[in-house]
């Protein structure tokens, strides 16, 4: 419903296109290619961080970026100064908060490629440049978070910026704890294939995480360049307890609990200088990622125990040269490599007896050299290309469970083209040979075997998921703030990543795996419109649309389905209206319902996430004083897991039993007041 407010909102508005429009906010500035917003095109939001700025960019959706391993293609879609940060654990979203709005001079939306810029592989990008005058800015922040079970969980943020001679230090720190909300209190059903009630019983779940994070960075003139060095250090424990109360066909009670103790550490730093028409830029980044998982599952009849103990570290330096070679040719070449190292060591126990898990005790390394090289050609003002090719090559050992060594080598080219025949209209089309990253996580034992009995065995034998990507946008800038971008991309898949079985001994297992070649569509609408227009002064609403369709043959079945755990449809919408006269801007905050589906060996789990709905108002008695307040899920949340267990293998035995979980998490009031200095 709220997806159709959106549009139904922007019909109306385009209709009206006659009617009188209402004060303007400074407009923002357009280049080729390039739209820059000042901080005063968004004074009557008040935003309080670049965080804050980018969620409001018309026509432009966040994204913090994805943890693979590297450099390249691990950033998000926001630069600081035209540069990504050289981090990973302390994410985007959170260094954007980081930066207050009286340090920033403007931020760019890139639309297609801008000469200097890195768009890191994408086609949109955004780029918070910063003021570069001395002087001190900070923040303090306390919240308070009572939650409908009665728990009240509390945090502390303060985070600080000194400039003086050309030099800047940043300084951060997040003390607090928050709630897991896909758990909750709801019933649970088990059937037979033919609809008997096999289990009834009702559910008492919650969960919760704690953050104990310090980061920093400091910035200095070096011999002719600048240096950034930075670095975090972040322990986020968690834990979550279900009990289950069983009713029919005996009274009883099952009992599962488990805890993450995760330690993050990293350490980077990035060297640029410039050497008349060619700068260059070096990167070396180090981090530690430790993981041990607890997981224990009760019952009158069976009792499980999983362990597991994780240990990941990342060291990868990267050189990249750029010339602009002409006003209209910009040239980028450049070299990454990287270590991986995994250490993993996983127990399992059913009633007390040691069950061997298939690959649950593996040692993996990866060395991994990556050459690229891009030019970026502004044809004529309304057209751009850019070309890009990048040689990777990796060599894969294990050892432990899993003995193997094997070496991987891609071509990567892309070209991408952009045209603008005026300007409120863009065209933008790419075609990539796009290769993924291999997530360690897929390479040892799961602890989904702790809650649901399923072996998930690792796999290090795994090769990178492979596509040929084809994309055309066409976006549409209407009313100065309104914008709507309609996406279509198709990609042809090689050595699909999904679940298949493994035999490991007498155990016939769950693992990833590649499972062949497969194909991925998707569509999406974005859409912000300013609502002058329909009466409704100083108010934005935005929203966007993505859906999925994908085919893959399934190994156990040898039937095509769609590739587990990706969303056929994700939404979402954001409505924000300034109350000046108040001191006031209020909004709500709507996150879409989405459904996952997995497809193992002998069981197909379903997992549906209800929509997510945040209503929200911030009072700003002075410019440095902030009240928030925010009622977070008040049309509750349900999440909802259904498991299809069959006897045996889904291809040739029949269903047993189909059980229903429904957990609703009932919201909670968060209350903050954030302090501002200098």
């Amino acid at each position: 419903m709220m997806l159709s407010a959106v549009l139904a909102a922007a019909t109306v508005a385009m209709a009206q296109g006659a009617a009188p429009a209402a004060a303007a906010a400074p407009a923002a500035e357009a280049t080729a290619g390039v739209l820059s917003y000042p901080p005063a095109y968004f004074a009557e939001v008040g935003p309080s961080t670049a965080y804050d700025i980018v969620l409001r960019l018309p026509g432009f959706s966040f994204d913090k970026g994805t943890a693979v391993r590297g450099l390249a293609g691990a950033g998000g879609n926001v630069l600081i100064d035209g540069e990504a940060p050289v981090s990973k654990n302390d994410t985007l979203d959170e260094i954007l908060k980081r930066i207050p709005v009286a340090s920033i001079v403007r931020v760019d939306v890139i639309r297609g490629g801008a000469p200097g810029i890195d768009m890191q592989g994408r086609t949109v990008i955004a780029n918070v440049v910063r003021k570069s005058q001395a002087g001190f800015k900070g923040a303090a922040s306390l919240t308070t978070w009572p939650i409908y079970d009665g728990r009240v969980l509390n945090g502390v943020r303060a985070e600080g910026q000194w400039r003086w001679d050309g030099k800047l230090l940043e300084a951060s720190m997040v003390l607090g704890k928050g709630p897991n909300d896909q758990l909750g209190d709801g019933p649970r059903i088990r059937v037979g294939p033919t609809g008997q009630t096999l289990i009834q019983s009702r559910v008492d779940g919650d969960g919760q995480g704690q953050k104990e994070w310090l980061m920093g960075a400091y910035e200095t003139p070096l011999a002719g360049g600048r240096l950034r060095i930075n670095g975090a250090y972040m322990v986020t424990p968690g834990a979550s307890e279900m009990y289950d109360f069983i009713s029919y066909p005996t009274v009883s009670r099952e009992y599962q609990y488990g805890h993450d103790d995760r330690l993050q550490a990293e350490f980077g730093g990035r060297y640029t200088k410039s050497f008349g028409k060619t700068s260059m830029e070096a990167l070396a980044f180090q981090q530690w990622n430790n993981l041990d998982s607890y997981a224990r599952f009760e019952s009158p009849t069976l009792n499980r125990l999983f362990l597991a103990k994780k240990e990941v570290t990342e060291s990868v330096g990267r050189l990249h040269f750029r010339r602009r070679s002409s006003p209209d040719l910009n040239l980028e070449a450049g070299v990454e490599g990287a270590l991986n190292k995994l250490d993993s060591l996983t127990s399992l126990k059913v009633n007390s007896a040691a069950v061997r898990l298939p690959a649950g005790n593996v040692q993996v390394e990866e060395k991994r050299a990556e050459v690229f090289g891009v030019a970026t050609w502004q044809v004529n003002p309304k057209l751009s290309v850019e070309a890009a090719v990048r040689q990777e090559r990796s060599t894969v050992t294990s050892t432990g469970d899993v003995a193997l060594e094997k070496t991987l080598s891609f071509t990567k080219p892309r070209i991408a083209v952009t045209w603008s025949p005026d300007e409120t209209n863009q065209v933008r089309l790419r075609l990539e040979r796009e290769v993924s990253q291999l997530n360690f996580d897929d390479f040892v034992a799961s602890n989904s075997v702790a809650n649901t009995g399923a072996v998930i065995a690792g796999n290090p034998d795994l090769s990178p998921q492979q596509s040929w990507v084809v994309e055309a946008a066409l976006e549409h800038r209407f009313w100065g703030r309104g914008a709507a971008i309609f996406t279509l991309r198709h990609a042809e898949l090689t050595d699909v990543i999904d679940r298949a079985p493994i035999q490991a001994g007498a155990v016939v297992a769950d693992a990833p795996a590649n499972i062949g070649d497969g194909t991925k569509d998707e569509a999406q609408f974005s859409l912000s419109v300013p609502l002058e227009r329909v009466g409704l002064k100083s108010a934005m609403l935005k929203g966007a649309v993505t859906a999925r369709r994908s085919e893959v043959i399934d190994p156990t079945t040898l039937k095509t389905r769609e590739i587990s755990a990706l969303r056929p449809v994700e939404w979402e919408v954001h409505y924000t209206q300034d109350l000046p006269s108040l001191k006031t801007n209020i909004g709500v905050d709507v996150t879409g319902g989405y459904r996952e589906r997995f497809y193992r060996l002998s069981e197909i789990e379903t997992n549906k996430i209800e929509i997510w709905t945040v209503v929200f108002a911030e009072y700003k008695p002075r410019p440095d004083l902030i009240f928030r307040a925010e009622v977070q899920a008040p049309l509750n949340r349900d999440a909802v897991r259904i498991r299809e267990v069959s006897a045996g293998p889904r291809n040739s035995t029949g269903l047993i039993y189909t059980d229903y979980r429904s957990l609703q998490w009932d919201g909670g009031l968060q209350l903050r007041v954030r302090k501002l200095f200098g």
